[in-house]
């Protein structure tokens, strides 16, 4: 191997690297805002704004570094699908940043009131969420196909929370007025946790087209998904 190619190489572990820091900050993030909407302590998500501001900054690194890979080593086939991959896994990993600090908006809001009701499938979605993040990233640093499918089969686990949750707090605030701030401040928050597992799920077909250049994007039919055979 020459130098060149080691240099290469030193770049693109590089960027996985970052990649791998974005998506356990995204994780963080996640964990500390359902913390605080859970435990009722509005310091557990102090640190957000600061995580988000981290976040920003590798995305650009990130970027940066995938256009000097391309103008400088004019990578093919693999490699390239593992470049255009890291960007737009990129782009996900800020938008999931951009998702909880939404929700930390919405906590905020919930805190300043009494609780309508134990939370119960709130946290599950959101820890179904965080592991699909985690797993997405998992599959793409092993080139594991298996493991991005299981994140695809997972986000309907979370579709199907979302829509409990909406129908529950639906039927609070028909039954006393009183409680749709607070109502539509959770609806808010479980829609920002599905489209948290919408960006993982992306991640995750962004790794099975890099992995198998076989894009999984749009189904013939709802309910298919990707064959395990590579």
């Amino acid at each position: 191997m020459d130098s060149h190619e080691r240099q290469f190489d030193k770049e693109l572990g590089d960027l996985k690297k970052k990649l791998i820091r974005m998506a356990a900050i995204a994780e963080t993030m996640i964990d500390r805002t359902i913390s605080e909407l859970v435990n009722r302590e509005e310091k557990l998500a102090e640190p957000v704004p600061g995580y988000e501001e981290e976040l920003n900054r590798l995305q650009i690194e990130i970027d940066e570094a995938a256009m000097t890979l391309l103008a400088t080593h004019q990578p093919v086939a693999v490699d390239l699908r593992f470049i255009v991959a890291a960007t737009k896994i990129n782009s996900d990993l800020e938008r999931i940043g951009d998702l909880v600090v939404n929700i930390t908006q919405n906590v905020h809001t919930l805190l300043e009131q009494p609780p309508i009701k134990p939370l119960i499938d709130i946290p599950r979605m959101a820890d179904l969420a965080r592991e699909m993040v985690h797993d997405a990233l998992d599959a793409f640093v092993r080139g594991d196909v298996a493991l991005a499918q299981s994140v695809i089969m997972t986000d309907d686990q979370v579709d199907a929370l979302k829509e409990q949750v909406l129908r529950e707090l639906l039927t609070y605030m028909m039954a006393d007025p009183k409680t749709i701030e607070r109502a539509l401040a959770l609806i808010l928050i479980s829609r920002h946790l599905e489209r948290i597992g919408d960006h993982a799920t992306n991640i995750a077909e962004d790794v099975i087209l890099m992995i198998q250049a076989r894009d999984v994007r749009h189904p013939r039919t709802p309910r298919e998904r990707p064959s395990q055979e590579p």
